[in-house]
């Protein structure tokens, strides 16, 4: 089960008040954007159906719509595989769409949080693959390790540890190309990010600025429990 979390920001231009307290009493309405309303007959919901149904949503009482991952995604796991944290899935739409929902959801007066998924992106990242090529400062956004030679055989490498991902099974992957053993504690395809890396840790603060910057109210962020490990030299810790 995804531990829930609430993280409501203000931009850093911004200056911020502890007076409006909104998210204490407001009622929230979350909203899984592939099926809730399809504006364009393809099947699956978007943000412009999200956008036509904002008025109804409003004389519902609500005061808040918390939008599921509507990023960039493969969707293995149902968009929490974050390809690109500054793109629209395009079976949801465009950033225009995005922005459109954003002026009408202001004009209504109805806030918008965003889920945000920081424990992990998708293997389908070019962060990942950068990683995996060792590109620069990618090197280290992600969890790695060398694998431990087996007793019997020394040329087969086991996983670092023993550590099993929420789905049961070891939650490490080895990649030949980078010949390292990488931490998913969800999928295979959701490998961990590395906070320990200050470069990464401010990458992900400027994800966070980017949609503060089109006006979200806040953030849900998900699996918060899990974004810190032991230290990674030491995984049979």
């Amino acid at each position: 089960m995804r531990v829930l979390a609430l993280l409501v920001l203000a931009a850093a231009a911004v200056s911020v008040s502890c007076v409006d307290m909104w998210f204490n009493s407001a009622v929230v309405y979350q909203i899984y954007p592939r099926s809730f309303m399809d504006s364009n007959a393809d099947g699956i919901g978007d943000l412009n159906g999200i956008k036509q149904k904002l008025p109804y949503l409003q004389e519902l009482g609500v005061d808040a719509i918390w939008l599921s991952p509507i990023y960039k995604s493969p969707m293995y796991d149902f968009g929490y595989d974050i390809a690109d944290y500054k793109s629209i899935a395009t079976e949801y739409g465009t950033m225009d769409d995005f922005d459109a929902l954003m002026v009408e959801a202001k004009r209504l007066g109805v806030r918008v949080v965003l889920d945000y998924v920081p424990n992990h992106t998708s293997n389908e990242s070019v962060w990942f693959t950068n990683s995996i090529d060792k590109i620069g400062n990618y090197t280290d956004y992600y969890i790695w390790a060398d694998g431990i030679p087996d007793e019997a055989n020394a040329s087969i490498l086991n996983p670092p540890s023993n550590w099993i991902s929420v789905f049961r099974n070891s939650a490490w992957e080895y990649n030949a190309k980078r010949g390292q053993y990488y931490l998913h504690q969800f999928v295979i395809g959701q490998p961990d990010i590395n906070y320990r890396s200050p470069i990464l840790r401010e990458e992900m603060k400027d994800v966070l600025r980017f949609w503060l910057e089109k006006g979200v109210s806040g953030f849900r962020v998900d699996a918060v429990n899990m974004l810190y490990e032991v230290d990674p030299a030491d995984f049979g810790g």
